[in-house]
């Protein structure tokens, strides 16, 4: 799948995974004092924000699925497929 990402998509897909890892780095227990600033958190999150934005918008123009989500292995389907040709076979 990342090999036919265009080069946008790829930077995107980099700078969100950066930003998400310098949130979770620098994450500090509640009430001791975050070391970055309110406004460069406040920064990060309409970055990541943005980011989010564009990707929607290039899947879109690209025709591309975004709807789809990670499941489970032992997650039930939420949709069965019913065959009707392997039914009228076995009559």
């Amino acid at each position: 799948m990342s090999s036919d990402l265009t080069k946008e998509e790829r930077v995107l897909q980099m700078v969100k995974k950066v930003l998400t890892n310098v949130a979770k780095d620098t994450y500090t227990a509640p009430g001791l004092k975050h070391p970055l600033s309110e406004q460069t958190i406040l920064e990060i999150r309409e970055c990541l924000g943005l980011v989010v934005a564009r990707e929607t918008e290039l899947a879109q123009d690209l025709g591309r699925d975004k709807s789809a989500r990670p499941r489970f292995i032992d997650e039930p389907p939420s949709s069965v497929v019913v065959n009707f040709d392997a039914a009228k076979k076995d009559k």
